[in-house]
């Protein structure tokens, strides 16, 4: 397989976002998904993990214009990186079934290398860096920072997450603090145990200096 040939459409669908899924969150979320792989398994690279978590945002609806064009972009892109039968099926079913919104209302059981890919997908969004995402994220939908009228909601369906109002602060209660019970990795688990203990603690912190404590 050519990654570079990978990296590099990555690199060019992705270097101009500013809402948080740029090209350096899908590095990130390469390295600690072979991280986490390392810890489970032989330590060596995996290709199709790797290719997996490099792609798994240009078929976004939240990056590109048409994701079903992006996606046929993506399957030729995988021909011509020599990508085998197996290793392509494996990468397109990842990528296709493994972000939040998609499984609201239907779980999808993912491949193994998916697993390892969601995981380091969704510790991403924990953290000091995801609260640093969930911010950038939220100004570029033009939602508010926080208003007390407008209260969490338990989404259910990929419509409802997509299209219902809502605030920066609420994106943390309606799936920021739920992502660490979804972790398929018992190390993502721990990491993400770690991770939102962080940003509960940056909340009671927000919340204190909102309502004006000192």
């Amino acid at each position: 397989m050519k990654l570079n040939i990978i990296k590099q459409y990555a690199y060019q669908t992705l270097k101009a976002d500013t809402s948080g899924h740029d090209f350096y969150h899908v590095q990130r979320v390469a390295h600690l998904a072979q991280n986490l792989w390392n810890i489970d398994h032989q330590p060596t690279t995996n290709d199709v993990l790797i290719a997996a978590s490099y792609l798994h945002d240009t078929i976004d609806e939240k990056i590109v214009t048409s994701s079903p064009q992006a996606l046929k972009r993506v399957t030729k892109l995988l021909q011509t990186a020599e990508c085998a039968p197996s290793e392509q099926e494996q990468i397109l079913t990842t990528i296709t079934h493994m972000s939040f919104a998609d499984n609201l209302a239907h779980h999808y059981q993912l491949p193994l290398i998916g697993q390892y890919v969601q995981d380091a997908d969704r510790l991403d969004a924990l953290g000091a860096i995801g609260i640093a995402r969930a911010f950038a994220y939220g100004g570029k939908q033009n939602q508010p920072l926080y208003d007390p009228k407008i209260k969490p909601r338990q989404l259910t369906s990929h419509s409802q997450y997509r299209q219902h109002p809502t605030t920066t602060i609420n994106h943390f209660y309606e799936k920021l603090f739920q992502l660490q019970d979804t972790m398929n990795t018992a190390a993502g688990y721990h990491l993400a145990q770690q991770r939102t203990i962080f940003m509960q603690e940056f909340l009671t912190k927000f919340m204190q200096e909102w309502q004006g404590q000192i």
